[in-house]
């Protein structure tokens, strides 16, 4: 198998450091970190990226990667600039582009759970910001962009669990949203996902979360219950009187049944590892 040269960009945030760990052991793997922190300042394989100050197109020249993976968080108009100087990179080199979406493009529609081929509509500046650099990758060549959209990530070093922990040790009250249904990932999931994606070759869109739905709150108490002896505060928010659904799930791209998984695996195996 050739050496495939992979860039993550944020590599240094959980997603992108969680995707760096699972890839580096099999492909030439670089990734990037804004905030100079010893582990990456000093890794050789890490450089440096600001997505307000620094031009893409000079780190692209530097690695010449043929698979770049976007983890960016930050700034949404730096973010906006910073893919459409990426497209113009792929549209000219041997390159393919795997972008992080997130299950928020779908935030307007409530009724239903939703699936690949259903049109996009965002009520939520996030949900919008991730639609408009789909559809900056939906132009490029077929074979030269994946967009993976995600639900909401837990495991046990994820910020959201965290967040739980802490919230719980100091008796802050724990947000859950009664009315909403949802599917969910860990970084170990969704990685062992992107890596046979990569492998293969596989581009277009993916819904990467748990094949089966849960209620926010019934999930987020069940796994307080694993956490540990907690009697976690709950605060209940209500958005809407009705069930309303923020869920990614595959119809027309599904991954081989290994990579398949659902959100009581989650709970029992990637979120206390």
């Amino acid at each position: 198998m050739e050496n495939k040269k992979i860039l993550i960009l944020g590599g240094s945030g959980f997603l992108g450091n969680a995707i760096y760990k699972e890839l580096c052991n099999y492909f030439d793997t670089y990734g990037t970190y804004c905030h100079a922190t010893k582990p990456f300042a000093s890794n050789k394989q890490f450089f440096r990226y600001d997505l307000e100050d620094d031009d893409i197109f000079h780190l692209l020249e530097k690695v010449r990667p043929q698979v770049i993976i976007s983890a960016l968080r930050g700034n949404f108009a730096a973010q906006v600039i910073a893919h459409q100087h990426l497209s113009e990179y792929i549209t000219d080199h041997e390159c393919s582009l795997y972008f992080l979406s997130s299950a928020n493009v779908f935030d307007a529609y409530s009724k239903y759970p939703s699936y690949e081929t259903d049109k996009t509509l965002s009520e939520s500046v996030f949900g919008r910001l991730k639609i408009k650099i789909e559809n900056m990758l939906l132009r490029l060549p077929k074979n030269k962009a994946g967009i993976l959209r995600i639900p909401m990530v837990f495991g046990n070093g994820s910020p959201r669990i965290k967040e739980m922990k802490n919230q719980t040790l100091n008796n802050e009250p724990i947000e859950v949203f009664p009315n909403l249904i949802l599917n969910v990932s860990s970084d170990d999931k969704l990685t062992q996902q992107i890596h046979y994606l990569i492998n293969r070759n596989q581009t277009g869109i993916y819904h990467l979360g748990s094949t089966d739905l849960v209620h926010h709150e019934d999930f987020i108490k069940e796994v307080m219950d694993r956490v540990g002896n907690f009697n976690p505060v709950l605060k209940r928010v209500y958005t809407t009187n009705e069930d309303r659904y923020l869920a990614v799930l595959p119809k027309a791209n599904k991954l081989p049944k290994n990579l398949q998984f659902t959100y009581q695996e989650i709970i029992e195996n990637h979120v206390l590892n």
